[in-house]
């Protein structure tokens, strides 16, 4: 059977929609990618930036003890993945309720 003009249009424009939705969909998640991913090592300006802290409060952070910041590249860097573990460590709420997942996180940043 022989298609009509009216539906050869309709099923040309409903393939270019679906393309257009595709790579809306994809352009989309790439973007979401991109702004919410953390590098492996943050530089201070990209750490003050993810904990939406000043001055300041990164300069007190970074001279802590347990801070995890490492300075062996000519400028400090901090972690991300040790990062979680710290906050995660220091969060009141696990120290208070959840002493199995702070040993547990010792156990993976040790």
């Amino acid at each position: 059977m022989q298609d009509t003009l009216d539906e050869f249009l309709f099923k040309r424009m409903e393939s270019k929609l679906q393309d257009m939705c595709q790579k809306a969909y994809e352009q989309g998640v790439e973007d979401g990618r991109k702004k919410h991913s953390v590098p492996e090592l943050m530089t201070r300006k990209q750490f003050m930036e993810f904990a939406n802290i000043g001055e300041a409060k990164c300069a007190e952070l970074f001279r802590r003890r347990d801070f995890p910041v490492i300075r062996e590249f000519g400028h400090p860097r901090v972690p991300t993945n040790l990062l979680f573990a710290w906050i995660a460590e220091n969060t009141d709420w696990i120290r208070f309720n959840a002493p199995s997942v702070r040993k547990k996180l010792k156990r993976v940043s040790g």
